[in-house]
């Protein structure tokens, strides 16, 4: 099992893994599509390893039958009570539009039925278009259903930090915000954490691989072109890392971060996944699974078992000074998917 700082207290009811299960890469685009009776073994031996907490969405394929299957064969194998060792964290993301009672509820309730979980964890809510300020109704009827035992904890997906300020000082109770974090990324640090720490809102964060281009497997690698990016994750990361500062300066990042690996005697994503576990307010760092087609669950969490010292954030920092600033060159938290 995982050491003790494995885990956070998201909640004072809520006690997750900090590298959780992502399931992203079901809802297509990544060149596999398992079948729920290859999905739910290799959900199991996740489980089993101490990686506990799940991440997904209605939209993301079949993950929230995926989950419910596996709660299903969870409690028939060993008991009722083993349910609650596992979270599962799902998102809402509707199209704009009258956002009443019946609407919202409807929604919660498909999510509910598909993963077998009357009160479900944790709802985060994601809202494409700002200026429809619907999505404060939205979150008032999310609001009305915590109340009513059909979600447990409310949070959002990639809001940013303006917004998130105007669903706090709406009375929402947000206990997170999914957000894009990396070593390339870094805008989360500008603004988000700030408001975080002065709100008590946590951070769980996504693309901290850069899916798949952040690991050993690119370093010294000619710079792929597009037609070597054969996933979703990779096209769209190799995109951010253009921004950031291109191919070569990436290399440069990758052979660093391979010496400070070598030194903890871990891969490149143990470290790129270790430096942000390590900022403020970050509660997790969601990993992308691939069930039923490939695990790195033993690789995955050897990000517990070191720490970043002040020469390995120099060598890190050495780099990163010389890349473009991503929040002056798209904007804050999420805006990248409304610009």
């Amino acid at each position: 099992m995982l050491p003790e700082s494995a885990y956070f207290q998201l909640t004072p009811d809520l006690k997750i893994c900090r590298i959780l299960n992502g399931l992203w890469q079901l809802s297509g685009g990544h060149g596999f599509n398992p079948n729920i009776k290859q999905a739910v073994p290799d959900m199991f031996a996740y489980h089993d390893s101490g990686l506990t907490t799940w991440d997904l969405a209605d939209h993301y394929g079949p993950a929230e039958s995926f989950i419910g299957q596996f709660r299903h064969d969870l409690a028939e194998q060993r008991g009722e009570a083993a349910l609650s060792q596992m979270q599962a964290f799902t998102k809402w993301v509707p199209r704009p539009g009258t956002m009443s009672r019946s609407v919202v509820e409807a929604a919660i309730d498909v999510s509910r039925r598909r993963m077998g979980m009357p009160t479900l964890d944790l709802l985060q809510f994601h809202w494409w278009d700002y200026a429809d300020t619907r999505y404060l109704d939205a979150l008032d009827r999310l609001t009305d259903l915590q109340l009513a035992g059909q979600i447990r904890h409310l949070a959002l997906t990639n809001f940013d930090t303006e917004h998130t300020h105007r669903i706090v000082e709406h009375g929402t109770q947000i206990v997170s915000n999914q957000v894009q974090f990396s070593l390339i990324d870094r805008r989360p640090e500008v603004a988000m954490i700030p408001f975080g720490q002065e709100h008590n809102i946590t951070l769980l964060t996504y693309g901290t691989l850069c899916g798949g281009l952040l690991t050993d497997r690119y370093l010294a690698q000619p710079e792929p072109g597009y037609s070597q990016l054969n996933t979703a994750s990779l096209r769209k990361y190799k995109q951010m890392i253009d921004l950031w500062g291109g191919w070569t300066l990436f290399q440069e990042l990758l052979r660093a971060l391979r010496s400070i690996a070598d030194k903890h005697q871990v891969a490149i994503a143990n470290v790129a996944v270790r430096y942000i576990l390590d900022k403020p307010q970050v509660a997790g760092v969601i990993a992308g699974v691939r069930l039923g087609i490939a695990e790195h669950r033993a690789d995955n969490v050897k990000a517990f078992d070191f720490a970043l010292d002040s020469s390995d954030l120099g060598t890190i920092h050495a780099v990163t000074a010389r890349s473009q600033d991503l929040f002056k060159r798209i904007g804050d938290c999420g805006d990248e998917y409304r610009g």
